[in-house]
């Protein structure tokens, strides 16, 4: 079932919006924090080496507890090599929110409404031309 004009340009704004939204999430930070750096990997592995060193001493030494501590460091150990590092300034959290570029992308919208309640508002409007 072909869609009709009106639906492909109604498909057309959602893709350039989805597009532009897509673009002003990830220039606003949402890959601020970035990838892990080389010593949070060497970190994490060594911190592995030494809970899977602690692991099998405790399963050799039948000491249940020193086991459960060797397998704890293991998980941090991957989690210290896999999280990416935090760099937390206060200031430039609060700034990024009243930037004027994150004041700007939210007035283009209409007065202010959300894609989403745009996109219901279109939603309504096109049932209710159907069935007139």
């Amino acid at each position: 079932m072909p869609l009709s004009e009106q639906e492909q340009r109604l498909l057309e704004e959602m893709e350039r919006s989805l597009y532009h939204n897509d673009a002003d999430y990830v220039a606003g930070g949402a890959g601020r924090h970035g990838k892990p750096t080389y010593t949070r990997i060497v970190l994490g592995v060594l911190v592995g080496i030494v809970g899977v060193a602690t692991l099998i001493g405790g399963v050799a030494l039948r000491l249940p507890i020193v086991g459960v501590i060797g397998f704890v460091l293991m998980f941090l150990g991957v989690l210290i090599a896999l999280t990416p590092p935090r760099h937390s300034r206060p200031s430039d959290a609060s700034e990024a929110g009243s930037s004027p570029r994150a004041d700007s992308t939210n007035g283009k919208q209409s007065g202010g409404k959300s894609f989403l309640q745009n996109l219901g508002e279109r939603w309504e409007n096109r049932t209710d031309e159907r069935d007139e």
